[in-house]
């Protein structure tokens, strides 16, 4: 297989694009938002914040809290057939309706 040159932000151009309107300062009370366990999330990468932010195969995906660790999430998703576990900073986390 040929080895990766870059890092995981590689090829997201259009992905990572924020519209307009959300471009600029980053609001604070989406920084500090609080999840309880069980809660449903939606994982949404925002390009500002790099800090806490997952691969970019995840983007778009919904997921389940199940933890904290520090200032992260822990949320388990499903990926093809298997159970995976990221860690999100909540800036890349919308609470799913």
């Amino acid at each position: 297989m040929v080895t990766r040159i870059g890092t995981k932000q590689r090829k997201t151009r259009h992905k990572f694009k924020r519209h307009y309107r959300e471009k600029g300062k980053v609001p604070l009370s989406q920084y500090f938002q609080e999840f309880a366990v069980g809660e449903r999330v939606n994982l949404k990468i925002n390009s500002n914040i790099q800090k806490g932010m997952f691969f970019p195969r995840f983007h778009g995906l919904n997921g389940k809290i199940t933890g904290k660790k520090g200032s992260c999430y822990q949320v388990n998703i499903k990926d093809g057939g298997k159970e995976k576990i990221l860690f999100v900073h909540p800036f890349h986390l919308k609470k799913s309706v």
